[in-house]
């Protein structure tokens, strides 16, 4: 009996068939949005997290406030200099500071001009501190050594680069005029300011853009991680004592690993939160998509109906037949909206991934979230197909087969 109900609504979904398809169009949406959307959400978080991966636990950085504005090295109202490291290094807790410059420089090979970003490097055991932190290692050549003068590493972007003729260690390119040998290649590393980065010996980034006492960035390592935020808190009071400024009112900023995380963590899941409001809403369209068609089905079929109960069908039955319809409706959206879902959340993955370089977006595939998102639309078809599954099953045959 089961197989002929079943047999029966697929039977008069076939011969509804387009209206059948534009109802499942606000499904497709609704689902497609969720699934393609949360998925590309959970492989950004992953991208982007991966960004900070570089912020060791037992490090902590201070910049340049200003007015929020702008990369390091932008105009502040007062910027770091020599003596806020002095009064960094006083902290109780901290191991050692090392001053960051972080720049845009004009940057010529084969005759071909490009602006690129440009960080120090600095000598001694500070070095080893910054390679650590950055995460980098050497794909190509060697890495900066104390002494080395007009001499630069590049970022694995460098290779296939648009300067019409490939980079490669011994290459010589003019930075800010001057001429510098590339004596090492960096692996692919997870962000891409370090793909694209130029690495080069602090006295020479000094030297080609006339730095004197400005400092873009301090990386600060302390002695325990345990006391990381104790650190942090202090540098904040040290530095906000010496400028005399307020609380809220600083001209500099101090963040640690934990606080860059939450932030974009945050930011992810607002973005998420509403990717998800407008797909409920394109599924509540969708929903009652479904219920105008059940409605409309029923005034068609009246007669049908009278004619199935004139000859023995209970009201249960009629009920049945257009629950399992109006249920079909919502599987298959769900079912044809996840796979359209997961296509789109490729084809972007794979669009942004060659648009943004260091990043690769993946997608995340959720066997939960797509199981989920289908037996959600079961259960929207399902309920958006009582109502008019009821009032067919109430109607008088004689009044029926009159109509």
């Amino acid at each position: 009996m089961l197989k002929d109900y079943f047999s029966l609504a697929f039977s008069n979904l076939k011969h509804r068939g387009l209206r059948s398809w534009l109802t499942m169009l606000g499904i497709f949406i609704g689902i497609a949005a969720v699934v393609s959307l949360i998925s590309l959400g959970n492989g950004l978080e992953s991208a982007v997290l991966g960004q900070f991966a570089s912020l060791d636990a037992d490090k902590l950085t201070v910049q340049n406030s200003g007015n929020g504005l702008g990369p390091p090295g932008a105009t502040s109202i007062v910027a770091l200099n020599s003596h806020d490291v002095d009064l960094i290094e006083s902290v109780r807790g901290v191991d050692e500071v090392i001053p960051r410059l972080i720049r845009i420089v004009s940057v010529e090979y084969n005759k071909v001009k490009q602006f690129k970003y440009i960080a120090d490097v600095p000598d001694d055991v500070k070095r080893a501190i910054i390679v650590d932190s950055l995460n980098v290692k050497i794909a190509e050549g060697r890495f900066l050594q104390d002494g080395d003068r007009k001499k630069v590493v590049l970022g694995s972007d460098f290779i296939d680069d648009s300067f019409d003729k490939p980079i490669r260690v011994g290459s010589n390119l003019k930075i800010q005029g001057e001429n510098f040998e590339v004596i090492g290649i960096l692996e692919k590393g997870s962000t891409f300011q370090i793909n694209s980065v130029i690495l080069m010996p602090t006295d020479d980034l000094k030297s080609i853009l006339k730095i004197d006492d400005q400092i873009d960035l301090i990386v600060v390592q302390v002695e325990n991680r345990d006391n990381l935020e104790q650190v942090s808190n202090e540098i904040e009071r040290t530095l906000r004592k010496d400028r005399k400024e307020k609380l809220g009112e600083e001209t500099f900023s101090v963040q640690t690993p934990l606080q860059s995380v939450s932030s974009i963590s945050t930011v992810l899941n607002i973005i998420n939160l509403i990717v998800s409001g407008i797909a409920a809403i394109s599924l509540l369209i969708g929903g009652i998509g479904i219920a105008n068609t059940m409605f409309t089905s029923v005034l068609e079929r009246t007669k049908e109906i009278g004619i199935m109960k004139s000859i023995g069908a209970k009201n249960r039955d009629i009920m049945l037949i257009f629950i399992i319809e109006s249920a079909f409706l919502g599987l298959v959206g769900g079912i044809i909206g996840a796979a359209l879902g997961l296509a789109l959340a490729f084809g972007i993955s794979s669009l942004a991934s060659s648009f943004l370089g260091g990043i690769e977006l993946q997608v995340s595939i959720s066997i939960p979230l797509i199981a989920g998102s289908i037996l959600f639309s079961l259960a929207l078809g399902l309920f958006f197909g009582l109502v008019p599954a009821y009032q067919a099953s109430k109607l008088n045959p004689v009044e029926a087969l009159r109509k």
